[in-house]
């Protein structure tokens, strides 16, 4: 029988095949007593598994450092390594079974569901669904405890692989490598899961948040994955099954002809230059921004740096990361954005630490977080400074919306040059500084912005998120989230007005950006810097070079004046047409 679901579309294109299941553990446990001398075996056998695992990981991160693996994988890898070496994980259920006399596999899960609930605090998106991570780790104890591997086995038709899980691991992903997978299909993970940035490295189609796949898909049930609107069909009929083959081949050859793209000049029909930069993690990513033949890095997201350790990256760390992308890029620009991050123990923090947010989102983060925390700002800001004396390096400050922040930003950088003239480090004097409207405030009150900052950055994930008070991440009005609402286009427009008006530079680092559908609608707005995940610059830039610059401007002139949401999504159409 036929039927569709519907989930997040993370990773673009189609995949048509056969379904492979891959299990996962329950972390549902029994939970049971041992007896007093049982202890030391117990906690023998908890030892064991967590070596296990610690040896299974190493094997994986060298897979993942070979030959044909996306940087990714390795990061993850390394990501589930730390997890697994942090004391709550691997000490604290010994404690549990010393005190409590109860099972290791129970000690376990307990653990990893008080982490679980810290993880659920933290606002920021991309660290918050790290949640899984620890998960994954302790699923993969679990399995060692229990005797049971986790493997996707290769078959007759590799070709065919539609991968369906309740979730996936990095490690898991890691076996991909080897067979010819064709899209995957998971329960649970959102735009920002490991699923979905390695879906998108590896260019494979992906729909994850499907919520009932995995039981209701059947081990070789001919599945299609439309990872372009979220759609998976399962047993599809005849019709349905050759319109998507079509589609397919179709978008095989579109893809194909973008190669050419690369070394095109990026400008409009009329002659507007327009730049497209890519949005990185991580230094490993610039092999993804130099194929694409990207201008340059719009967002070097520092934070990747922070998270799942111990202790602090020092300014060593930092700058050796830096300026292995700054070198790399030789002498394109690279923005790197300050430590975007809520006051979570995550990072080490000590500000924050024991009380609650009641509302994160609204809290101590980003630019907030990092002049609380001098210390750790003066340290990130001295490895920017001494790196960029190897490239083009910009610094990008989130989330401002005062006067007084951008101030204060600007006299710690001031206050980093000296500390560096001190200790007679070599640095450049005179890096730009930018700041990110991700804020209403900021968008409505540019004054302070244009007359102290060097460039602008429109995050347009967190100003829809905030000017429609909508929580992205929350499914129950996840579907209210509109980039089309005519208060978001009004408030880029005025943002990229402004700008030119002050000969200040704005680029847009958001989603948005990353969309082909919504690229003429941008630069009508007059929009000429774009920054993205490296696989989408290609599609970006066909829109680009198709398009008039100058009557995309009438258009959009007139479309802007527009306040019912139908006709205005009517007239975005149209641009496309």
């Amino acid at each position: 029988m036929s039927f569709t679901l519907h989930g997040l579309a993370v990773s673009s294109g189609i995949a048509i095949g056969r379904a492979h299941l891959v299990s996962h553990a329950t972390l549902e446990v029994a939970h049971y007593r041992i007896k007093e001398k049982s202890i030391p075996t117990e906690i023998a056998r908890f030892e064991n598994a967590v070596a296990t695992v610690r040896s299974e990981l190493g094997s994986l991160r060298g897979e993942a450092s070979g030959p044909g693996s996306p940087s990714e994988l390795a990061a993850f890898v390394d990501i589930h390594s730390m997890i697994l070496d942090d004391p709550l994980i691997s000490e604290l259920p010994m404690d549990l079974i010393r005190e409590r006399r109860c099972n290791a596999e129970w000690a376990l899960v307990q653990q990893m569901e008080q982490l679980v609930q810290q993880f659920d605090e933290i606002e920021d998106s991309y660290l918050r669904e790290r949640k899984q991570d620890v998960v994954q780790v302790v699923e993969r104890v679990l399995k060692a405890l229990m005797g049971k591997a986790r493997k996707v086995s290769k078959r007759g038709k590799e070709e065919d692989l539609i991968i369906v899980a309740h979730d996936l691991s990095p490690a898991d992903t890691i076996q991909f490598k080897n067979l010819k997978i064709g899209g995957f299909v998971t329960d649970l993970g959102g735009a920002t899961s490991h699923t979905a940035i390695v879906a998108r490295s590896l260019a494979i189609p992906a729909v994850v948040g499907l919520h009932h796949a995995r039981p209701l898909v059947r081990e070789d049930d001919l599945v299609i994955v439309d990872g372009t609107r979220g759609v998976l069909i399962v047993d599809p009929d005849p019709r349905v099954l050759e319109e998507y083959r079509l589609r397919k081949s179709e978008l095989e050859l579109e893809r194909h002809k973008l190669r050419r793209l690369k070394t095109a000049r990026s400008a409009t029909l009329d002659g507007e230059e327009v730049a497209l930069y890519a949005n990185i993690e991580l230094p490993q990513d610039i092999s993804q921004v130099k194929d694409v033949g990207a201008d340059g890095i719009g967002l070097f997201r520092t934070e990747f740096l922070f998270m799942n350790r111990d202790g602090l990256p020092d300014e060593q760390e930092q700058y050796e990361a830096y300026k292995a992308v700054a070198k790399a890029m030789g002498g394109k620009p690279v923005t790197i954005r300050t430590l975007d991050s809520g006051g979570d123990k995550s990072i080490g923090a000590s500000v924050g630490a024991g009380r609650q947010a009641l509302n994160p989102a609204l809290g101590l983060r980003a630019i907030r977080y990092c002049l609380t925390e001098p210390q750790i700002f003066l340290t990130q800001l001295r490895a920017i400074l001494r790196a960029a004396h190897y490239g083009n390096i910009r610094i990008l400050v989130p989330m401002l919306a005062h006067a007084a922040e951008i101030e204060q930003t600007l006299a710690m950088i001031e206050q980093a040059k000296a500390q560096l003239r001190e200790t007679r480090h070599k640095f450049a004097e005179d890096v730009k500084v930018g700041g990110m409207i991700e804020i209403p405030a900021a968008a409505l009150a540019l004054g302070p912005f244009v007359k102290h900052l060097q460039f602008l950055s429109l995050g347009t994930n967190d100003l829809i998120q905030y000017t429609l008070a909508i929580d992205r991440t929350d499914e129950a009005v996840a579907h209210l989230y509109d980039p089309l609402h005519p208060a978001i286009l009004r408030l880029i427009s005025q943002t990229i007005a402004a700008g030119a008006r002050m000969d200040v530079p704005v680029a847009v680092c958001g989603e948005m950006a990353g969309d082909p559908t919504l690229t003429r609608l941008l630069i009508g707005m007059g929009l000429r810097q774009f920054s993205m995940h490296p696989s989408l610059i290609l599609e970006v830039k066909q829109q680009v070079v198709m398009a008039d610059a100058d009557q995309l401007a009438l258009k959009v002139g007139r479309l802007l004046r527009l306040d019912d949401p139908e006709k205005l999504r009517e007239q975005v159409e149209r641009l496309n047409a």
